[in-house]
């Protein structure tokens, strides 16, 4: 018989894989699901304990209101096609609410390439031009490559020499280290990984269906408990 344990916040939990579980209310679910549940849980708790780091790092760009009174906060990778599925909505209720922080986590996991977007897109804050070089690096499709990541650097109006350089400052990489190891110590393995506040919405597994994320609701709802 198949067995998983999950060590965490929760202590040891040993789940027989295939077999249903018992929910908090309980009813029946996966083992998976019940997996997902636990994890969201330590999530949750970890993230109440690091809303400094989580939510107002000083080194995290911030896109949309920065004094807003919600925050979606995005763990993510240029590479990764889910982040980029999702971004036109969550873009969209941004830019029409006026009053979210979007707080945008460097989070390369997807190789080489995926680090070199991460470390220009940081540095190109240097420059006051990262909202303009997110989305342009966000809004393209296909396969990702240095070459591509530095002709989007100019086309946004960015010194590109300028930012080579600036993509080895210290802070650049302390900032990538240090949303690596929020991540781990918030349970966000994958990428996208969504908090509104925080709640967490994806990440946790990957079992979610960041399709099914109604970022809207889940503001409303982080507004209506403050």
């Amino acid at each position: 018989m198949n067995r998983l344990t999950l060590v965490g916040a929760f202590g040891s939990i040993v789940l027989l894989i295939g077999f249903p579980a018992l929910s908090a209310d309980g009813s029946q679910v996966s083992s998976q699901e019940f997996l997902m549940i636990e994890l969201e849980k330590a999530a949750e708790t970890a993230a109440a304990g690091k809303v400094q780091d989580l939510l107002f790092d000083p080194g995290t760009p911030v896109l949309g209101n920065e004094d807003g009174d919600v925050s979606i906060v995005e763990f993510f990778d240029y590479q990764c096609p889910y982040c980029k599925a999702a971004e036109p909505r969550l873009r969209a209720l941004v830019e029409s609410d006026g009053n979210i922080r979007h707080v945008i986590k460097d989070f390369p996991i997807l190789g080489p390439v995926s680090v070199v977007a991460a470390r220009a897109a940081l540095a190109s804050q240097m420059q006051g031009k990262h909202q303009a070089f997110h989305n342009a690096l966000m809004d393209h499709r296909g396969r990702l490559t240095e070459s591509i990541i530095f002709r989007t650097a100019e086309s946004v109006g960015l010194d590109v020499a300028r930012l080579r350089k600036d993509m080895d400052a210290p802070e650049v990489a302390n900032q990538i280290i240090e949303n690596f190891n929020l991540a781990r110590s918030l349970k966000v393995s994958v990428t996208p990984g969504y908090f509104v506040d925080t709640r967490i919405l994806s990440g946790a597994s990957v079992l979610t269906n960041t399709s099914q994320i109604d970022f809207g609701e889940e503001v409303a709802a982080a507004r209506a408990a403050n």
